[in-house]
């Protein structure tokens, strides 16, 4: 079975170096959603405008998949 990464910047980058098997490249993207919404749930007030938030989703061959974007803005 496949294994995927899922790499995430907010202040630094954090490497998984880990991965997750998963059947297919669609089992990844339901991962990455899954998996975005309970960090964005444990971020806790720490997403400020400026501070934007990323998920970075590779292959094992570290191909880029996918990327979700989390931009904090400060309107005028």
């Amino acid at each position: 079975m496949p294994r995927y990464f899922f790499h995430i910047t907010h202040d630094r980058t954090e490497i998984d170096r880990e991965g997750a098997e998963l059947p297919d490249k669609h089992a990844a993207w339901k991962e990455a959603t899954v998996t975005a919404g309970q960090i964005l749930q444990g971020i806790d007030g720490e997403l400020v405008p400026g501070r934007d938030w990323r998920m970075e989703v590779t292959d094992e061959f570290q191909n880029t998949l996918y990327v979700l974007h989390i931009q904090a803005e400060r309107l005028k």
